[in-house]
């Protein structure tokens, strides 16, 4: 009976170890299982990281003054762009007015220089005939306007400029003339500029009485023209 008390108390014994070591060992994981991660800490915020990005290039390259004061070869296909020291334009614009007991039409040739990066200075002629119901009459007009001209971008510009001159008209004499505008400017092609613009002209000079209508038209005007120039 005490052998057999022993025996069973042994294999208790080796049952009971063989049990705690099964426990102890980590099953593996299959083959292809993703390997498992901490859950992220969503009370700890990654640092702050600054993404300041360079400044991109200007829109035309720095360019110094040449020799003479002049550039040449402005536009696509050179190096200097619309509205650098030195640039030169030539061209001019129209304007067309008409009602039924009013009609104006205006050419006005001119020539500019950019003394200055954006700040241009233009030579403008004018010429303006007025027809108001049976009458009419031709206003001639010299001005020099400085304007400056804010890029855009390569292509667009706004301006606004402010001419300064004398008008003459047969029947009314000379006058002062003041002549603010306000307006874009558009490039196309390699070299064109097309500028449509909004022009107030103040003229001063002797009244004629005998038509009023004429001595208005003449004295004030509000137009819209539409220029075309070419940039050397």
């Amino acid at each position: 009976m005490r052998t057999m008390s022993k025996t069973i108390l042994s294999v208790l014994t080796l049952m009971t170890a063989s049990t705690a070591m099964a426990d102890d060992v980590i099953p593996a994981e299959p083959a292809g299982t993703p390997a498992k991660t901490a859950a992220p800490n969503d009370g700890d915020l990654p640092a702050p990281q600054s993404d300041s990005d360079v400044q991109p290039e200007v829109a035309t390259p720095a360019v110094a003054l040449p020799d003479g004061g002049v550039v040449e070869q402005a536009g696509v296909g050179g190096v200097v762009g619309y509205g650098r020291a030195g640039v030169l334009e030539l061209g001019g614009s129209a304007g067309l007015q008409m009602s039924s007991e009013f009609r104006s039409v205006s050419v006005n040739p001119s020539i500019g220089w950019f003394v200055a990066d954006n700040l241009e200075l233009s030579a403008i002629l004018g010429v303006n005939n007025i027809k108001a119901g049976d009458n009419s009459a031709t206003m001639w007009s010299a001005v020099i306007e400085p304007s400056y001209h804010l890029p855009f971008n390569r292509s667009t510009f706004g301006f606004l400029g402010m001419g300064v001159g004398a008008a003459y008209e047969q029947q009314l004499g000379a006058g002062l003339a003041v002549a603010p505008r306000i307006g874009a400017n558009f490039l196309v092609g390699r070299s064109g500029v097309l500028t449509p613009s909004l022009q107030y002209q103040y003229i001063t000079h002797n009244s004629m009485v005998q038509d009023n209508v004429t001595v208005v038209a003449l004295t004030s005007a509000l137009s819209v023209n539409v220029g075309y120039t070419a940039m050397w």
